[in-house]
């Protein structure tokens, strides 16, 4: 493929007056004239894996500890996306019950075979597990634990054309006391079970440390893996080639920051087209957005893929800002990924996910028509909102944008509070509760809320309804400032400016809830008429 670098002039003009154009401003890849921008994804979908079947692109990410569990995306062009299911609606482990904060769904592997696709992924703390389906858009299977291990993570498996089926993955520092090798495993016929044939085919030392987020191919004969080292926020892209499936494996770096602004550019899938070009997608850490989603071009120079632009010849290359949409059959028009909801439907929208495992009776969409209710749940950790379970949040969608949700709390009781709240390690919330004179519109802070360290109420005031909007505007210095109104035309900042922290392994979301602080007795709700990001 000939790479055509171009100069890309990007201007955000945030100041339109009709809610879709300005939906489209908070990140929009597809420049509409044939190119597009990186990220193709602001937005945390950490250590993608991508897969072509026919004119299709399917993509999953790491969604540790929140539920649902394993997106799936799926797009027509690499370049503008939509969440289309989760793979997991809820972890069958109660364990999961409760928030686990950067555990659960590591680094998953989507694959495509013999009419079934199958995800991979490792949980650190239990070992590694596989879902399949036939229709990625329906249900997938439960969870089977392939293989019963502490700190094996990032699996993938590859069907070898003999009929035998391999799975490479690597280990956790932090289980398993190594992080410089890639394990090879035999499955069994239908890749359910691990055999006893194993064995370390590739080690990082001394070069490249933190080896992990192995993907594994087959192309002309060759075995690749495609793995990341150098750790998340720093590393590079390496790529390891063998003639046999148990080695011995050479390996070459082919992508590294360079020149570029996009650091630790790794971690992702390698695809062909129809058309014979070749692409990559990896993530990129942006602290507290989390891994936004980069598009690389490849060429193949001497059976090694080249990702980038290689501006110096060296095989080595670097991330591109933009360049030409790929060759394909089929597009989507210029769309963001879903973020606002009207709650409109029978079911709030693919961005939401909540805390950990979630029950029906938290929420209703038809007790009210038009609006999501959620109802108060009692939650025995007074200090913070850190272990509640009954937190609705999405990514933040992008490096500016403004959040506002209109709140009914006019039916919660005393000793119940409602709400929005930017989530994280550090997080701020804005609520409503009653009072004797109305309600007490709170601002909430907590810092270090993974540290056990409680919340602390910045500014109380007292407003008579409890109908607001409520406001978050985030700025691309990694602030947040709450307001609220009365009207939606006029709004009130309410103390200063927070800075958004990310959470563990996952970047900052924006959220509702709705808490009580009754054990028993009947519980109250707020109702949100709509939640809309511009």
């Amino acid at each position: 493929m000939h790479i055509r670098i171009k100069l890309l002039i990007i201007v955000c003009n945030l100041l339109v007056s009709d809610t879709a154009s300005m939906l489209a401003q908070v990140w929009q890849s597809d420049l509409g004239n044939g190119d597009y921008k990186n990220p193709v994804i602001w937005a945390d979908y950490s250590d993608p894996d991508v897969i072509r079947v026919g004119e299709d692109f399917y993509m999953t990410a790491s969604s540790f500890h929140c539920v649902p569990a394993l997106p799936i995306l799926h797009s027509k062009d690499l370049v503008n996306w939509e969440i289309i299911n989760y793979a997991v609606s809820r972890f069958p482990d109660t364990y999961f019950n409760v928030p686990q904060h950067g555990n659960g769904v590591w680094a998953p592997s989507l694959r495509y075979h013999d009419g079934w696709f199958y995800i991979y992924w490792g949980d650190p703390d239990r070992g590694v597990f596989m879902v399949r389906t036939r229709n990625p858009r329906k249900d997938w299977s439960a969870p089977v634990l392939v293989k019963k291990a502490y700190g094996n993570i990032d699996p993938c498996p590859l069907w070898d054309d003999n009929g035998k089926v391999y799975l490479v993955h690597a280990f956790a520092n932090s289980r398993a006391g190594l992080s410089h090798v890639l394990q090879l495993q035999e499955l069994n016929a239908d890749g359910a079970t691990v055999t006893k044939n194993r064995n370390i085919i590739i080690s990082g030392l001394p070069e490249n440390h933190t080896l992990e987020g192995p993907k594994f191919y087959k192309r002309n004969g060759w075995y690749y893996i495609f793995a990341p080292a150098g750790g998340v926020a720093t590393g590079w892209q390496m790529v390891f080639r063998s003639k046999e499936i148990w080695g011995p494996y050479e390996g070459r770096k082919v992508l590294a920051q360079g020149n570029t602004n996009v650091n630790g550019p790794h971690q992702g899938g390698w695809m062909e087209l129809e058309s014979g070009q070749n692409w990559f997608m990896h993530f990129q850490e942006l602290q507290p957005f989390g891994r936004i989603v980069h598009l690389q071009p490849v060429r193949w120079i001497d059976g090694w893929p080249v990702i980038g632009n290689d501006q110096d010849g060296d095989g080595i290359g670097e991330p591109v800002a933009g360049f030409i949409k790929p060759a394909t059959k089929a597009g989507y028009p210029a769309r963001a990924l879903q973020a606002s909801d009207e709650f409109n439907d029978r079911q709030y929208n693919l961005a939401w996910q909540w805390q950990a495992n979630y029950y029906d009776h938290w929420y209703s969409l038809s007790e009210r028509q038009g609006h999501l209710r959620l109802h108060a749940q009692y939650h025995d950790s007074p200090a913070s909102l850190w272990m509640v379970p009954n937190i609705l949040a999405q990514k933040i969608p992008g490096p500016q944008f403004i959040a506002t949700t209109k709140i009914d709390a006019t039916n919660l009781a005393n000793g119940e509070k409602a709400g929005l709240v930017n989530m994280g390690l550090d997080y701020a919330s804005l609520t409503l509760s009653p009072s004797q004179d109305g309600f007490v519109l709170n601002l909430t802070v907590c810092k270090n809320a993974h540290q056990g360290y409680s919340e602390e109420i910045k500014q109380s005031i007292q407003v008579k309804s409890g109908g607001l909007f409520l406001r978050a505007i985030y700025t691309r210095n990694g602030t947040c400032q709450f307001a609220y109104s009365t009207d939606a035309q006029n709004y009130t900042k309410i103390g200063e400016a927070f800075a958004v922290r990310e959470g563990r392994w996952i970047g900052a979301k924006i959220g509702l809830f709705a808490l009580s602080s009754q054990v028993t007795g009947l519980k109250g709700y707020a109702d949100f008429d709509w939640f809309r990001i511009e």
